[in-house]
């Protein structure tokens, strides 16, 4: 029954996504194709001091992104170490300094990694006026590093330029995301999730004590935490609270909105490009990824681990009673293959091999279909680096879409390939290496001994530098090392690949093109590719990756 109940979900999710991905990736791609100015985007732009049709290259488009990002990290900090003194803080205190550094860097990288339980640390307007406009902009940001990538792969006249930070980050804000998010929030509440500022609530219990609720504006803020694969909860327990996650609808209209953007800029790609063949093979290749780990995730939690859960049934500690296993791994899944980092079960009480997925998935670089924006670009860069050796096998000078990859190119792609392994194994590795970092972190941060500690602490690397923002909640993440630590992971794992796409960008625009899409030995809108670029992600991650996972996962898991 359980079965059939699930491929009724699978089956109306798709064609959820289908339904309202089709029409949605042909206005992105107007979104950011057209010319014209909505009057309210023009006064944005004359308050900003914007010149709307002034193109920029590469370099100053990224320091758009990055002054942007910076100033949100300060104004999310003031806010956070102000609290005490603002309206609507619930009487809450000041945010720790360490704590409020990790917090402002994790939601404007859109990492959104909790070290606190929010419902207690912070008040409405620090989630109103610091979390949840990060939460737009954070998403914003990553789509128009994205369209940056697409103009530069689409231009034909070697100017040089990628269009306006400003202009897409403002088109992004108002034609894309605002009216998503009030739409996703209405039917959010029609679905049971909470909407309201009374604060704490003291209320009795059927056995006669009392108990203190939570409220709060959780349904707008629900909306852009999925539609922007952001994934910070407004409750300690993110989607396997019932006032977030009331029912299974809400549940699987959460799973919707996660994954409806990244999935659709695939096919935005192709419209942009002037070839749709080509966002096919890309959605293909996202598609094939994403069902392979769906179907392991759910294999492993169903068969279980141990003789504890087979004598119990199933392995549902960590998981909600209401949506069990099958619902759990997909929601698991659909979050760390996306940046969204949401959960509606605890990833750290999945079973081991169960457990090393979601890891994976990160390790992957979230590019089935990833986060809003940033799945599009990583995964075009597999694409570039497979193109790159399809090349080399044959003796023919790569291309893709009619732009040469020569030393220049595969140079920018390698540097963003290994930026976020060379982040996690280093923040990793020198929190096992620092005698007195891994003392405190034994004592204070790790929740279980042995490998599965280990994995603790390899999880929250891998969710930070792929700006992620889950964990295996068994680490106790709020201590200064790790508040830097992972600070500094999510910084850098978001910018440097940022660095770097832009660049490669810029690179390609430069370029006039050279033949058609056709040209260049590989085809990309063929099986052959999407065959191609789903290896070469599996084998570049396994190579990675594989020895730092036998320390932990693995070698729990096949004990």
């Amino acid at each position: 029954m359980d079965a059939l109940r699930f491929a009724l979900t699978l089956l109306t999710l798709l064609v959820a996504l289908v339904a309202l991905g089709w029409p949605l990736s042909t206005w992105m791609a107007r979104t950011y194709l057209t010319d014209r100015d909505w009057r309210l985007e023009r006064g944005v732009y004359r308050l900003l001091g914007v010149d709307a049709r002034a193109e920029q290259r590469w370099p100053n488009y990224l320091r758009g992104v990055l002054a942007i990002s910076v100033l949100g990290v300060l104004l999310l900090y003031g806010i956070q170490r102000l609290q005490a003194v603002l309206p609507s803080s619930l009487g809450l205190p000041a945010v720790p300094p360490g704590l409020a550094f990790n917090t402002a860097i994790s939601f404007v990288t859109n990492t959104n990694w909790q070290s606190y339980s929010p419902e207690t640390t912070l008040g409405y307007t620090a989630q109103f006026a610091g979390l949840a406009v990060q939460n737009f902009l954070s998403a914003a940001t990553g789509m128009v590093v994205a369209v940056a990538l697409i103009r530069g792969i689409a231009s034909r006249g070697g100017r040089g330029t990628l269009g306006n930070v400003w202009v897409d980050l403002v088109r992004t804000l108002t034609r894309i995301l605002l009216p998503m998010a009030f739409v996703a929030a209405i039917v959010l509440l029609a679905t049971g999730v909470i909407q309201d500022f009374g604060g704490f609530q003291t209320v009795h219990t059927i056995t006669g004590g009392t108990a203190t609720i939570p409220g709060g504006p959780v349904a707008s803020q629900e909306a852009i935490k999925e539609l922007g694969t952001n994934g910070g909860g407004f409750f300690n327990a993110n989607s396997a609270h019932p006032f977030e996650n009331p029912t299974g609808f809400s549940n699987l209209f959460e799973i919707v909105l996660l994954l409806l953007i990244p999935f659709a800029l695939a096919r935005t790609f192709g419209i942009m490009v002037g070839d749709r063949r080509q966002g096919r093979a890309v959605l293909a290749a996202m598609v094939a990824l994403y069902v392979l780990s769906l179907t392991a995730l759910t294999a492993l939690e169903l068969g279980g681990a141990g003789t504890a859960t087979q004598a119990a049934g199933a392995a549902m500690e960590g998981k909600e009673q209401r949506f069990g296993i099958l619902w759990s791994t997909l929601f698991g899944t659909s979050s760390t293959l996306t940046s969204t980092g949401a959960v509606n079960s605890m990833h750290d009480s999945f079973t081991p091999l169960g457990g090393m997925l979601p890891m994976l998935n990160m390790m992957l670089g979230e590019i089935a279909p990833g986060g809003v924006g940033t799945g599009l670009y990583g995964f075009l860069m597999i694409a570039i680096l497979a193109v790159f050796l399809a090349g080399l096998m044959i003796g023919r000078t790569p291309t893709y879409l009619g732009k040469k990859i020569g030393s220049r190119e595969i140079t920018f792609v390698s540097l963003y390939l290994l930026t976020t392994p060379t982040v996690l194994l280093a923040g990793l590795g020198l929190t096992f290496a620092i005698p007195a970092v891994t003392a405190d972190v034994a004592s204070t941060s790790i929740a279980n001994p042995g490998p599965h500690g280990f994995s603790e602490v390899l999880y929250a690397f891998t969710s930070a530098a792929n700006n992620n923002g889950s964990a295996f909640a068994g680490l106790t993440a709020n201590t200064p090392w790790l508040n830097a630590a992972l600070g500094a992971a999510m910084w850098l794992g978001r910018f440097i690949p940022i660095v770097f796409t832009l660049a490669l960008a810029g690179s390609f625009a430069e370029q006039q093109t050279h033949g058609t899409a056709e040209t260049g030995g590989l085809m990309t809108h063929r099986p052959q590719f999407v065959v191609l670029a789903v290896g070469t992600v599996l084998i570049v991650t396994a190579l990675t990756y594989l020895p730092v996972l036998a320390l932990g996962p693995l070698a729990e898991g096949l004990a």
